[in-house]
């Protein structure tokens, strides 16, 4: 009979002895995406994460360290936490560890009192590129995920305390491959070719109507509708006449009295010669 209660006896014994070795508070809370209207939440290599408010007073102190922890998403399953501060993985072992730990904070970065809005924006920090292996670089996210987020907080030692849950997914935003964007009309709405085709003939419209104006403005300027035809121009640049006094000098003939000059005598006609 003894030895029928030894297993489960045993097996009772190992579950309180991991569970006290753990020692680790879970925190009833799950981390999401900011829930207001704000632009660019989820970015192609950031997101921002509502500020957790008074949910560490009962799990952590003020010398304690609250980190985020930021992992892809199917490695959440058999995540391990850290035990001690060389075994927290820095930005650069995301594609072997398949998690990183960033926003090393206090409590007081996250108070009770309701002031403006406030996010954790996960890989804003692009000075940290310059230094990649410091423990809190928050650079931006290689790869769209998706990835889930928890606090984790740990005590001066370094040590495990409380945890939070698991975020849902988070895929970021990727931008469409330009060969994939279909050019040809036959991608397009009726809707859209209608509208195309009328703009297109009010353009074509509009440029013959300033070619139009353009040939009669440039016509007038070299054909004025004041102006005779060449030909007229021509005639009647020599029309008139012009009298002039050979025989009388143009000053005699301004000294002389009209009607009262010399009478003029009588041309000798020549005789018959003997």
């Amino acid at each position: 009979m003894g030895q029928a209660r030894d297993p489960p006896l045993l097996l009772l014994l190992l579950l309180m002895s991991n569970h006290m070795g753990t020692g680790l508070d879970h925190i009833s809370y799950t981390p999401q995406i900011s829930p207001h209207a704000l632009e660019g939440k989820v970015t192609s290599s950031t997101f921002s994460l509502d500020q957790p408010r008074c949910i560490f007073t009962e799990h952590a102190n003020s010398t304690d360290a609250i980190w985020l922890v930021v992992a892809f998403s199917n490695a959440t399953k058999d995540f391990q936490n850290p035990k001690t501060a060389a075994e927290i993985p820095s930005y650069t072992e995301l594609p072997t560890s398949f998690y990183y730990m960033t926003l090393k904070l206090s409590i007081d970065h996250y108070p009770c009192e309701k002031e403006d809005i406030a996010v954790l924006r996960v890989g804003s920090d692009t000075s940290c590129l310059r230094n990649l292996r410091q423990e809190y670089c928050n650079a931006p996210l290689p790869v769209p995920g998706p990835y889930s987020v928890k606090f984790l907080v740990m005590d001066n030692n370094s040590q495990p305390k409380a945890e939070t849950q698991w975020s849902d997914p988070i895929t970021l935003n990727q931008g469409k491959d330009p060969r994939s964007i279909d050019m040809w009309p036959g991608g397009r709405s009726g809707c859209m070719i209608v509208i195309t085709s009328i703009l297109s003939t009010l353009a074509g419209l509009l440029l013959l109507s300033f070619f139009i104006a353009s040939t009669i403005q440039f016509s007038s300027l070299w054909w004025p509708e004041e102006a005779a035809p060449p030909e007229q121009l021509h005639v009647g640049s020599f029309i008139g006449k012009r009298y002039v006094t050979h025989h009388i000098p143009p000053s005699e003939a301004d000294t002389l009295p009209v009607g009262r000059g010399p009478p003029l005598s009588p041309s000798p006609c020549p005789g018959p010669t003997v």
